[in-house]
């Protein structure tokens, strides 16, 4: 019971702690501000500080051109420069709609205080959709979840090696960009941009290619590292909730998560004239370098085992042992009642057939002996007295059958389990012919 509950129990825990660490309290943690002539760095420092302490870093730049500007190169988030009555505050609505509403909050205290007429420019506005800045999350999120669930997917694709695995998720990633970014704009929620495609493909990838990659080292963990990797962590470090109000542990998290950098990438493309685009671009391939390393150490690692076969073979790409994946997989081959009828509630047999002899009699405790393609004994049973058998809980793919029973010739017979299909595996043992005696004739 407690191996059981133990993965929905870490995974309960962690959405309650991270997703409500996060956005319980959104505010400013060190946000940057940029403002116009340094006589006004000081000011903006001491009035910003005392309303929140540690909120906001802030530099002083030449003019309000430069403060304007180093908002649209995603140097800071805001940009502020007065002038007698009137001040301007300059914002970037593709950070989130909540930044900037806690920024004009700020800074319209601060004018009210000196006297002055606050106008906030918007100068990355977004599509009309888009209100509250958040879109392009949803949208990373389409494509970075199911990268990981095809990644568990192929567990289960026991035929195939690592290079058609790698193909397949590179095929999948292209039609998930294409189909997301598509119905993006035509639902005008992100502008008619094509380099957002390629965000979407290096993302849907590197999530996949990374799952892949690690699924052979934590086996049976494998769904509790994806899970809490690409969903605990990653959302609320992917711009929910604007990454200048998250508590210092998640921006610092933010940094090296593939969905959060992503987004700035999105962002980057869609709203700031590619500006910001390099680094997070860098990430989301460091991933996939990361996931093809662990595939290629993992090939590694199996050819090492069995060295001690063929040279020729060695070389070869041949299908890796399956991941097992407990998430998808029945734990253990087990061995069945065999019933004319099966009732609603109990395993069905993945394997059952009869064993009969030579007059088609059926061959009572026949043994019964499942094995994988590497020669191991999965499951044991016997028949009963109809000669049936059957099993179930057996991995997916190609298995052996041996069937003996004393007096007669062992009959083996390779099968392909399918999921949802039940294989009949009949056979007919034949009486073993008995050794006529040897004479052994001398020569004088």
């Amino acid at each position: 019971m407690a191996e059981t509950l133990m993965f929905p129990a870490i995974l309960f825990l962690g959405l309650l702690f991270c997703f409500s660490s996060a956005f319980h309290a959104p505010q400013p943690h060190h946000t940057k501000i940029v403002v116009a002539h340094r006589a006004l760095e000081r000011q903006v420092d001491t009035a910003l500080q005392r309303a929140h302490s540690d909120g906001f870093d802030v530099t002083a730049v030449a003019d309000a051109r430069q403060a304007r500007r180093a908002v649209l190169d995603r140097d800071a988030v805001a940009g502020y420069a007065a002038e007698g009555k009137n001040s301007v505050l300059y914002v970037a609505k593709a950070n989130g709609m909540s930044l900037e509403q806690a920024l004009t909050q700020g800074f319209t205290q601060l004018a009210a205080h000196n006297h002055q007429k606050l106008t906030v420019t918007d100068v990355a506005p977004t599509v009309s959709k888009d209100q509250n800045g958040t879109t392009l999350v949803y949208l990373g999120v389409a494509w970075s979840v199911p990268g990981y669930i095809l990644a568990t997917t192929l567990l289960r694709a026991v035929t195939f090696n690592r290079r058609r695995k790698l193909m397949t998720i590179a095929g999948v990633a292209a039609l998930f960009s294409i189909v997301g970014f598509l119905v993006g704009v035509w639902l005008n929620y992100l502008p008619n941009e094509p380099s957002a495609l390629a965000i979407g493909f290096l993302l849907t990838t590197a999530v996949a290619t990374f799952s892949a990659g690690v699924a052979p080292f934590t086996k049976q963990f494998f769904p509790m590292v994806g899970m809490g990797l690409f969903i605990v962590l990653s959302v609320p470090t992917s711009g929910v909730a604007p990454i200048p109000l998250l508590p210092t542990f998640f921006q610092d998290l933010h940094a090296v998560m593939p969905l959060g950098n992503a987004v700035d990438a999105l962002k980057g493309v869609l709203y700031f004239d590619d500006a910001g685009v390099l680094r997070p671009v860098l990430v989301l391939c460091a991933w996939i370098a990361v996931g093809i390393a662990l595939l290629g150490l993992d090939a590694w690692r199996h050819h090492r085992e069995t060295a001690q076969g063929d040279a020729e073979d060695e070389q070869e790409d041949i299908p890796e042992p399956p991941v097992e994946d407990p998430s998808v997989e029945v734990p253990t081959p087990t061995a069945l009642p065999v019933h004319r009828h099966h009732h609603f509630g109990e395993p069905l047999p993945m394997l059952e057939g009869t064993v009969r002899d030579d007059e088609q009699q059926p061959v009572r405790h026949a043994a019964v002996t499942v094995m994988d393609t590497r020669g191991q004994q999965l499951v044991r049973t016997t028949t009963n007295a109809q000669g049936a058998y059957a099993v179930t809980g057996l991995p997916e793919g190609h298995i052996a059958v041996v069937v003996s029973y004393p007096g007669r010739n062992p009959v083996v017979h390779q099968k392909l389990l399918q999921s949802g299909v039940a294989v009949q595996a009949d056979f007919t043992l034949h009486v073993r012919p008995s050794r006529a005696p040897t004479r052994v004739l001398s020569q004088r």
